[in-house]
């Protein structure tokens, strides 16, 4: 698999610290453990965070934090663990998401479906599986917020080029484009977003409130 596209540098850099949200977490974590290129670079960054560290000055502690520590962690509410649901085992979910509830696909328009990934409900991006149909076409979009998307199955165009299994496209409300599905087959992608398409002509100004993401 040869990926030609990937996160931007500042996006690694905050998911190597732990920055991003929990949706952008996630696929751009899927995408690192598959680009080698992607891993050296996350763990260049945690090696210059270890080293900053290894510099930093000690700080005196009180003598009764490890006590408070221990107090805060016994004083927490235990969250409960959900099981995982048994659609989780087929084909439509990779093995990268099979701790994750996964919930029924739906149509959202013609030759288009997802499945949303249930997430702690922390932040503001929600995360989904989007799956497109050979020769699919999108109307040309932009977006009111930012949209993290990770290739997993299949292919799609756009003005941006080719986007094959593994490679990353990222958009935000200053790109617009019209992707255009392989006929390889069907393209099964994993996506965060934040905010809603926005659709460009009259036509997409049209059935824009009908496609919902």
């Amino acid at each position: 698999m040869t990926i030609s596209h990937h996160p931007p540098e500042d996006l690694l850099a905050d998911f190597a610290a732990g920055k991003l949200e929990e949706a952008h977490q996630l696929v751009v974590g899927v995408h690192v453990a598959g680009c080698p290129r992607c891993t050296r670079f996350v763990q260049a960054i945690e090696q210059l965070a270890g080293a900053a560290l290894e510099d930093v000055a000690p700080v005196p502690m009180a003598t009764d934090a490890f006590d408070r520590v221990l107090s805060r962690i016994h004083e927490a509410p235990k969250e409960a663990v959900a099981p995982a649901l048994a659609s989780n085992t087929d084909d439509d979910v990779p093995p990268a998401l099979r701790k994750y509830r996964i919930g029924k696909r739906r149509r959202v328009a013609p030759g288009l479906s997802l499945r949303p990934i249930e997430l702690s409900g922390q932040g503001q991006a929600r995360a989904f599986l989007l799956r497109s149909a050979p020769g699919s076409r999108m109307l040309e979009h932009t977006h009111t917020g930012t949209e993290l998307t990770l290739v997993l199955e299949g292919s799609f165009s756009h003005e941006g080029g080719h986007f094959g299994p593994g490679d990353f496209d990222y958009g935000d409300d200053e790109v617009e484009h019209r992707p255009i599905v392989g006929n390889e087959g069907p393209c099964l992608c994993l996506v965060a977003m934040t905010g809603d398409l926005r659709m460009n002509g009259f036509l997409g100004r049209l059935i824009g409130p009908f496609v919902r993401l």
